[in-house]
């Protein structure tokens, strides 16, 4: 901007000192010097009254502005008097037009406006916005205000801008920007368009706050001094006064005076990056070092997280495990608890049968010569005959399911005794898994119809504990269960020995649902389970295992979805002894 206000100031002194001599001479000849602006008389400037920062009348009624403190600063530097006079933006075009004024200090240029006037170099540029009350939708440009109400400085760039645009209707003028804006605050027109930097201050001077930009930068013009055309001594007077003030640097004192605050100040890049250089190279190095030991720092911490993750975990694994085994240890008290009290009325039963089965062989052989004498009669609602033949059953089934209630019972005993694991005794296990079935056997009547069980018997021992053998077989037998889809699905336990590996062996094959390939390798996770909904804890398996593992067996997995399960068992056989 410098260049252009040295060199149009160039070309309008040689304009002035080209017309000098003859407009001197003619002072000499006729014409007395007073009647030139500026020389003779003041120079009346003028200038709207309310179009701050650029230019307005203060609380005092004296103008004030960027526009006015630049005019005083040239008037000083070329030696001129000036008198300002402050007007409707309009009027003061009229003015200027019917040389009441001698020039307009503050002016937007335009090619329509070149044919009325002429310009000295603009001494800055104007962003015009359009403004809305809160809430309004934003616009893009001013294409996109046709059909609203629009409030305009009237007279001003806008003015003309939007008439040559064809915007014929709904078009509410104002004398000032001001006017415009509060025209918009008060609700009678849609939105109003004028320039960025008085808007704004407009809006906070007065206070309205409900009014805001909703488009920014919609036009942005030269602004600059405007003279008649053909006023080419004046003009080049001003065009001077601002190349000696760009020089001087009074110009960029005054701008930033009234438009650094609200535009920003005109940035030295050198300078500022010599100063940037100063501060932000120590800074960077700083960061750096602080980025580095704030990385190592955080991969330690999350090294020490996961390493704390992992042992809440365990934590956790052992408190349910030892919940679980609480619950174990209850159950096995209330278990022998149970037994003792089915024991008692049982054990009744077992010592009254054998009295009752006498009782009635000797009863029969006077009810036989009774009814040789009376004839048939009825004996408990049925007919004699009948009942001599079922009475003994009856006393026989009684006596057998009061024994098999005895060998539960014992089984359910043993089962719930607490084991500590380190006495092992050679077991049976063919034994071992029929007293495991007895206690489910009321689960796989529910589960299915199709239940075979293959015992191999004189299977060479094994080194271990029964009870927790038969714990092994009935998580794995009600696992089998738990898997079919219908009764029609049939389950199948076997025993054999492996003369290869020289091991025992247990199988548990059922037709259930099978198990996802994925979840093979975690079935005996501690928690791991695909039957939480069931109420499933994921420790059966996990448990078995631990077991199969301390006895120095192997559990292993066979299973395709929808093609079934086979669990298999290997226990090592216990050492034959020696014979003597």
């Amino acid at each position: 901007m410098h260049k252009h206000i040295i060199l149009a100031a160039l070309f309008a002194l040689a304009a002035l000192l080209a017309g000098g001599a003859q407009v001197c001479g003619a002072q000499v000849q006729s014409t007395p010097t007073q009647g030139i602006p500026g020389i003779g008389r003041p120079v009346i400037v003028g200038g709207d009254r309310d179009y701050p920062p650029y230019e307005f009348l203060d609380k005092n009624g004296q103008p004030a502005g960027y526009n006015v403190d630049l005019t005083r600063a040239i008037a000083e530097v070329m030696g001129m008097r000036v008198e300002f006079r402050l007007g409707a933006w309009n009027e003061m075009r009229t003015a200027l037009a019917e040389g009441r004024v001698d020039i307009l200090q503050g002016m937007s240029f335009s090619e329509e406006r070149l044919q009325e006037v002429d310009f000295t170099p603009p001494h800055t540029t104007v962003n015009h916005a359009v403004f809305a009350r809160k809430g309004t939708p934003a616009v893009a440009s001013l294409e996109d205000l046709r059909g609203s109400v629009i409030a305009l400085h009237k007279g001003g760039i806008m003015h003309d801008t939007i008439r040559q645009m064809g915007f014929e209707q709904d078009l509410v003028f104002s004398d000032t920007p001001a006017d415009a804006l509060r025209l918009l605050a008060a609700g009678r027109c849609d939105f109003a368009v004028t320039a960025m930097l008085p808007g704004m201050y407009i809006i906070r001077e007065n206070h309205l706050d409900n009014v805001e930009a909703v488009a920014k930068g919609v036009a942005t013009v030269r602004y600059g001094y405007a003279v008649k055309k053909g006023n080419d001594v004046l003009l080049g007077r001003f065009s001077e006064g601002l190349a000696i003030l760009d020089q001087t640097g009074k110009y960029e004192e005054i701008r930033l005076k009234w438009l650094g605050v609200l535009e920003g100040q005109r940035i030295h890049w050198r300078e500022t990056l010599r100063s940037l250089s100063l501060i932000f190279i120590p800074l960077l190095l700083l960061l750096g070092g602080s980025v580095f030991w704030t990385h190592t720092l955080r991969m330690k911490v999350a090294e020490r997280t996961r390493s704390l993750s992992t042992a809440l975990d365990q934590l956790h694994r052992h408190q349910q495990q030892l919940v679980q085994a609480d619950k174990m240890a209850a159950l096995g008290v209330l278990v022998t608890g149970v037994a003792h009290e089915i024991n008692n009325p049982n054990g009744l039963i077992l010592l009254n049968i054998p009295l009752l089965k006498k009782a009635q062989t000797d009863a029969m052989r006077i009810l036989d010569e009774y009814a040789k004498l009376q004839g048939s009669f009825t004996l408990g609602g049925l007919p004699y005959e009948r009942m001599r033949q079922e009475l003994p059953a009856m006393l026989e089934e009684m006596q057998e399911g009061a024994q098999r209630i005895k060998r539960i019972v014992n089984d359910l005993k043993d089962f719930g005794r607490i084991d500590e694991g380190g006495d092992r005794a050679p077991v049976d296990l063919s034994d071992a898994v029929a007293k495991a079935l007895r206690l489910v056997e009321p689960n796989i009547k529910k589960a299915t119809d199709r239940f075979t069980v293959r015992l191999e018997r004189d299977l060479p021992p094994v080194l271990g504990s029964s009870q927790r053998i038969e714990q092994v077989v009935i998580n794995l037998v009600l696992n089998a269960c738990q898997a079919l889809p219908g009764r029609d699905r049939a389950v199948e336990v076997a025993t054999g020995y492996d003369s290869a590996s020289d091991s025992v062996y247990l199988t548990v094959a059922d037709e259930g649902t099978g198990i996802a390939a994925e979840n093979l390798p975690r079935l005996t996770d501690p928690f791991f389970t695909t039957k939480r909904g069931m109420g499933g804890t994921g420790l059966g398996l996990s448990v078995s295992a631990g077991i199969v593992k301390d006895l120095g067996g192997a559990l292993e997995f066979q299973s395709e979805p929808g093609a079934g399960t086979i669990v298999t068992v290997s226990l090592p056989a216990a050492p034959q002894e020696p014979t003597p």
